[in-house]
């Protein structure tokens, strides 16, 4: 783990997660509550562009993003990057590292983020103890392959304007069940990220944006791309939503 703030004492109240209220999560009894309490030792900050984990590195802990935006990636050895997914709050980064020994991959701050910090020692007690956290981290692992698998189809089988319209309507719904959006729908994102997720050049990315922006779906601005028809780009990109209900988080 490089490049990011210490882990404090300090921590918001499990009973006073601010994610909790949103019914896009599931809620917590008693008892998986109490626990989760006692298995979370502290949060950590990270500005944005930091790197929060690192490809090949052994991390003694697990994290839930708390607040923020950031992306997971994997690199070349010419420099050429790879975005797999984006990490949201409410999502679990950190388990392949448990399971497999080593990050396979690296995650990346697109804002400021704050992340709820786990110690991946004590994950074992959460099966022993918790089944339906149990089960609530194999559905966490099962959603991501689903996300991966309409990635993989967007890369591989959607045009390029159609998969610019996929990614920014993903990550806009995506957005607007967490209420990250304060009135202006605004993604930070670059059109760098984006030509990095997509497996385009930054030209054949910055063209089929324009597209996009002369349709009026999107506005680019400093810093990222504010959203202005999320139910247009899901048309273009043939594409019906994310299809969830409650959904749980750690």
């Amino acid at each position: 783990m490089a490049t990011s703030k210490p882990i404090h004492s300090f921590k918001t109240p499990c009973e006073q997660c601010p994610l909790r209220p949103l019914p896009h999560f599931r809620e917590f009894s008693r008892d998986e509550l109490e626990f989760v309490s006692h298995f979370k030792r502290g949060e950590l900050a990270v500005d944005a562009g930091s790197t929060i984990l690192v490809e090949g590195a052994h991390s003694a802990h697990l994290f839930t993003v708390l607040a923020g935006w950031g992306f997971r990636y994997k690199m070349l050895e010419d420099g050429r990057r790879q975005i797999l997914n984006y990490i949201m709050p409410g999502d679990l980064i950190g388990l392949q590292g448990t399971i497999a020994g080593e990050m396979q991959h690296s995650v990346e701050a697109l804002s400021s983020v704050s992340l709820c910090v786990f110690e991946r020692d004590r994950l074992m007690t959460l099966y022993n103890k918790h089944p339906s956290l149990a089960f609530d981290i194999t559905w966490i692992a099962a959603r991501e392959e689903r996300i991966l698998d309409e990635h993989l189809l967007s890369i591989g089988r959607r045009t390029a304007l159609e998969r610019a319209a996929y990614l920014i309507a993903f990550l806009f719904e995506r957005g607007r069940q967490l209420s990250l959006f304060n009135g202006r729908k605004f993604i930070p994102i670059t059109q760098q990220h984006i030509a990095d997720t997509l497996g385009l050049s930054i030209v054949h990315t910055n063209k089929t944006l324009k597209k996009l922006s002369e349709r009026r779906l999107i506005r680019w601005q400093e810093g990222g791309c504010e959203v202005l028809n999320g139910e247009e780009l899901m048309a273009i990109a043939g594409w019906e939503g994310l299809g969830e209900g409650k959904r749980p988080f750690i």
